[in-house]
């Protein structure tokens, strides 16, 4: 398992806590040439930011909360933001890379953490869970991209967890093309509580319960609410020589998180590593699914192992979402374990579909 770690025209500015307009709306929709109504609109924006904060008794937010394209929902049971994609998230398709995507999941995820008021030291922690020494570890990740955006494109991506049996607990996303209200991707992700000393998995108390469901959906809410759908999908154990590998990858500096381990989104990268060059050339990566064993340390190597999946019907959720073309779509199993046959850390399943004209 693995540690936890505006549209392009200008329009209304979205509420702040206090009931006024966000100066980052504005600020930020500026990705293109400005008008001069746009400034204008900024700096009184600006102005009535600041002449609220000078008030006496009224908090002051930080600046990241000011300037960020996010907030709670009026209900507070679910947390949206917006996000441009810049040019160094696309790839060679000029579309944005399923690293960013996932990137992007990661951060708002952590944004709705710090939006009611869970533990910024990466690991979204309450204060009972702080006070016995337990963290949060991704179990499983599911991620399903349907139109992948492109440079310039904006996101809005929103999020919300809930509880999964006794030890616990689901995130779910819904991305959005901002400028048209599409849907182009859905994720969902299960996380365990595990003591952060003994490294041993722990029973959600009711103490924590309490603390963080309270800032759930009441009822089940589900990104993936169709039967039997792929994020439900189990992925069997692989033992027979793979036909496609890249061994001896090693964990730069730069894939260590704040918490010392290797970030999640670094494993995509890995299973990617190992996909035989014809797919990557005439598919897109439509579907991903990773189930993570074991923690990657900074002077770990690692083999990337990629297996051809046959015989199997792919699930695309049978729905608006479903690929129009299922027969052009290629299926593999993934796994990445330690180099010299030793233990599996990480354990997936990808979906691609054939790249259009």
């Amino acid at each position: 398992m693995l540690r936890c770690h505006i549209p392009p025209q200008c329009g209304p500015a979205p509420l702040g806590r206090r009931g006024l307009p966000r100066a980052s709306a504005a600020v930020r929709c500026a990705a293109r040439a400005p008008s001069r109504g746009t400034v204008a609109a900024a700096a009184q924006v600006a102005a009535a930011v600041a002449t609220a904060e000078g008030r006496e008794g009224v908090e002051r937010p930080g600046l990241a909360e000011r300037l960020r394209m996010g907030s709670l929902l009026e209900d507070g049971l679910s947390y949206k933001e917006s996000f441009i994609v810049r040019c160094y998230e696309v790839g060679i398709n000029k579309t944005a890379t399923v690293e960013t995507i996932a990137n992007l999941l990661q951060e708002v995820g952590c944004n709705h953490a710090q939006s009611v008021g869970f533990s910024t030291d990466g690991f979204a922690t309450t204060t009972t869970m702080r006070e016995l020494g337990l963290i949060w570890v991704t179990n499983r990740m599911h991620i399903e991209i349907y139109k992948y955006p492109a440079w310039g494109d904006v996101v809005e991506i929103e999020t919300w967890c809930q509880a999964d049996g006794k030890i616990g607990t689901r995130r779910d996303w819904i991305l959005k093309d901002l400028a048209n209200g599409e849907v182009i991707g859905r994720a969902t992700s299960k996380w365990v509580m595990m003591n952060q000393n003994t490294r041993r998995l722990q029973r959600v108390s009711d103490e924590v319960r309490d603390e963080v469901f309270i800032h759930c959906p009441k009822s089940p809410r589900l990104a993936f609410p169709e039967e039997n759908n792929g994020s439900l999908k189990k992925i069997p154990v692989l033992t027979d020589p793979a036909q496609h590998s890249r061994l001896g990858l090693v964990p730069r500096r730069a894939d260590l998180d704040m918490n010392q381990h290797v970030n999640n989104v670094t494993y995509i990268g890995w299973v990617l590593e190992s996909i035989p060059q014809d797919i990557i050339d005439t598919h897109e990566l439509q579907t991903i699914t990773l189930d993570y064993r074991r923690e990657c340390q900074h002077d770990d190597i690692v083999d990337s192992l990629t297996y051809i999946e046959e015989g199997d019907e792919i699930n695309s959720n049978g729905s608006l979402f479903s690929a129009p073309h299922p027969e052009e779509q290629r299926q593999f199993l993934h796994c990445l374990r330690f180099a010299g046959a030793g233990d599996e850390i990480n354990r997936g399943r990808t979906v691609w579909r054939k790249l259009t004209a």
